[in-house]
């Protein structure tokens, strides 16, 4: 009778284990080689992650990385759409065995812990999304979001990365993210990083924003004051 209540917390703990989701958004911190201190942000959401390397205290971008992702058991498999710091590894599979809890993922091989930061929530935008088509002069311009270009924005509940890359050329062309919040019709980034003007680091940046057909409209002025209107599509 011991050996049987023994197996079967074994199993109910395996499958509590099991049952835990990537979802959302995680982080830990590192020590570069100048002892600064850096900070790792990554994002899952359903089918899509990037990974993040920044200075935790100035914002300097050091480095990211991401795409596709599936979780099978206790492995994670991840196939590269971009790669800042090495795009000879774009369109690689990798494999990594996980364990994941409520609040922390372990990845043995490298004793690497990543601590949860949200679950998905309560952001109204999480998602992998595209950049699908733009507003000019009232008139709707709308580009192919399945060709080798992307411009991806990938949201968790409170955390947001835009990534511009290109998956047949394997070119990274540049990324900024940092946290979010969608209140009142309002969608306000607070910038964390930006890869090609550290100077963006610290601002504050309020759009319009509006889900109509699926779609994302997002429209306000951007990082260099220039008017946007954009529309976004959930990535499938």
């Amino acid at each position: 009778m011991r050996s049987f209540i023994t197996l079967l917390l074994f199993v109910l703990i395996s499958f509590s284990i099991n049952a835990q989701s990537l979802i959302g958004a995680w982080e830990n911190y590192l020590t570069s080689e100048d002892n600064e201190e850096l900070k790792n942000v990554v994002i899952f959401t359903d089918g899509y992650y990037s990974s993040t390397t920044f200075n935790a205290k100035t914002g300097e971008f050091i480095k990211t990385h991401g795409g596709a992702w599936k979780l099978n058991g206790n492995v994670l498999t991840q196939h590269l759409e971009f790669n800042s710091t090495n795009s000879f590894s774009v369109g690689n599979q990798e494999n990594h065995k996980i364990l994941i809890t409520e609040t922390e993922v372990k990845f043995p091989l490298n004793n690497q812990r990543l601590k949860r930061i949200d679950k998905g929530e309560p952001g109204k935008l999480q998602g992998a999304w595209l950049m699908s088509g733009r507003v000019k002069d009232g008139k709707t311009e709308l580009r192919d979001s399945d060709g080798p270009r992307k411009t991806m924005k990938i949201l968790s509940g409170t955390r947001f990365q835009w990534i511009a890359y290109n998956t047949e050329t394997k070119q990274f062309m540049g990324t900024g993210g940092g946290t979010y919040t969608t209140l009142d019709g309002n969608y306000t980034e607070n910038i964390e990083f930006f890869s090609k003007d550290n100077t963006k680091v610290g601002l504050n940046l309020k759009f319009n924003y509006k889900l109509k057909n699926g779609d994302w409209n997002h429209s306000g002025f951007s990082s260099k004051g220039d008017p946007i209107n954009e529309i976004w599509s959930l990535r499938e």
